[in-house]
């Protein structure tokens, strides 16, 4: 139900940086579009990605990187079929000041 990450790399700052430890949940239903997922990488299955939702389209997900000079995403592997898509990012738990829940960004 919940599994634990540790984030590597900036390709999501400022919303995950390169060191954060997040929670990861199955829980909830598919993702919506704003939400931080975690996926396989469809070029390399055992390479896990953590990206948002940018749309939905087909029964895929494209997902982007929040900074995108330094995000290897949909732009480059295409949609995510929903099978590849691991959880929802809800909370990250660490570094100490940096606790807080992970929404949808508006």
């Amino acid at each position: 139900m919940f599994s634990r990450v540790a984030v590597a790399g900036r390709s999501m700052e400022p919303a995950l940086r390169d060191g954060d430890w997040i929670l990861v949940t199955t829980l909830g239903g598919p993702p919506r579009v704003g939400e931080i997922v975690l996926a396989k990488d469809p070029r390399q299955p055992e390479r896990l990605v953590l990206k948002r939702v940018a749309a939905v389209e087909n029964g895929a997900f494209v997902l982007l990187g929040d900074r995108p000079e330094e995000s290897t995403d949909s732009r480059v592997f295409g949609p995510v079929p929903h099978e590849d898509i691991l959880g929802r990012a809800v909370l990250r738990y660490g570094p100490f000041g940096r606790i807080g829940t992970l929404g949808p960004r508006r």
